[in-house]
């Protein structure tokens, strides 16, 4: 195992890998463990790298199945909190951005970890669907068919959250109304 060659095939990559940690993971401590973890493997495996020039789709591999691993832990909750900056399509309204940021969350739980590493490469972290297919070694077609699926699977999951807000609000509204019979004045 060669460390310094691990160290300067990782020194560009390190601050965006980094950053995709913290994000699939939805917490920065959290995502700093992933990262950690996933260079622990990483360097351990070096040797099996056989191409160097392929070390990014390689490591962000190692990134996802690490998270994934963790992913089934008893303990890890499968929660992706989105920060802010990521949700500010609504304005400057506050109240809009909380919002929006709390239905992602909410959608987010609905996805397995392979779904969630997926949504935060393309939709946060800008990667194109060729560079993903790489990762995954999977045709184009495949990862825009995945892609698709993975946001109507959100969408559908905050429509029946919005149905059952509904629900709830329509059975809160008819128990704080009184029985018509008490209502009326003789």
């Amino acid at each position: 195992m060669n460390n310094k060659l691990f160290w300067e095939l990782l020194e560009p990559e390190h601050p965006k890998a980094e950053a995709f940690c913290r994000k699939l993971a939805g917490d920065r401590d959290e995502g700093d463990d992933l990262y950690q973890e996933a260079l622990v493997l990483a360097m351990s495996k070096l040797d099996a790298l056989r191409d160097h020039t392929a070390f990014r789709p390689w490591l962000y591999r190692i990134i996802v199945n690490a998270f994934r691993s963790r992913s089934r832990r008893p303990w890890w909750r499968g929660r992706v909190r989105l920060r802010s900056e990521h949700t500010d399509v609504l304005q400057s309204d506050p109240s809009n951005q909380f919002a929006a940021r709390r239905w992602l969350e909410r959608a987010f739980t609905a996805l397995k970890p392979e779904e969630k590493a997926l949504i935060v490469l393309f939709e946060i972290e800008g990667w194109s669907v060729a560079e993903i297919a790489e990762l995954h070694g999977a045709p184009i077609g495949t990862i825009k068919a995945r892609l698709s699926r993975t946001r109507l699977k959100m969408r559908e999951h905050i429509a029946r959250l919005l149905g059952s807000v509904d629900q709830t609000a329509k059975k809160s509204e008819a128990g704080y109304a009184l029985p018509r019979s008490e209502t009326a004045t003789d």
